[in-house]
């Protein structure tokens, strides 16, 4: 969510802070990632057809927002100044997951610069047949705020569900790093 990303990006900003105190290299790379195809799978069947599908890219476009924002603000100035960079912006998980989409429709609406965007073979090979580069995003924020406010006005607490999936994310993670420690103790 908007909010988990506004707090990684302060913990960065701060141990980036601590470093430049201390004397350090301040020149660290971090990304902050945003998983996006999860937000619309968790609200399909909980909000009328005209929300089905935007989600995902509100939340993107917002966080760009954020980002766009932090790359001007006076913490990261500073952090420049002292030879660092900023932590960058990755849209994770840019494949659709719903199959009347289009099969581009995440990595078509999250085009920005100075983004990094995961995705994967499939969805690249798609991109490269038959995806196309439209709007760019600019760091307004463009119509996340209203798209945002029509999933809350549908009962959606786009924080609370922001940490529902960061956390099925994170248990994602210990699963598969558990399932790949089982494989290697086989072996």
């Amino acid at each position: 969510s908007l909010q988990q990303y506004l707090d990684c990006v302060a913990a960065y900003q701060r141990g980036i802070m601590r470093r430049i105190a201390d004397g350090l290299n301040a020149d660290v790379a971090s990304v902050a990632s945003v998983f996006i195809s999860r937000w619309d799978a968790a609200v399909v069947g909980r909000v009328p057809a005209e929300l089905i599908g935007k989600l995902a890219l509100a939340v993107g476009e917002s966080v760009h927002h954020a980002y766009v924002h932090m790359l001007n603000d006076t913490t990261q100035q500073t952090i420049a100044t002292s030879g660092g960079r900023p932590q960058r912006l990755l849209f994770a998980s840019t494949s659709t997951k719903d199959p009347s989409a289009s099969d581009t429709v995440y990595v078509e609406g999250l085009i920005a610069p100075n983004t990094i965007n995961t995705m994967p073979d499939a969805t690249l090979q798609a991109f490269a047949d038959h995806g196309r580069v439209g709007r760019i995003l600019d760091g307004s924020g463009g119509t996340s705020q209203a798209v945002l406010a029509a999933f809350a006005e549908q009962g959606i607490d786009v924080p609370a569900l922001g940490v529902e999936l960061q956390e099925q994310g994170a248990q994602a993670f210990v699963t598969a790093w558990q399932d790949l420690m089982q494989v290697l103790a086989r072996s």
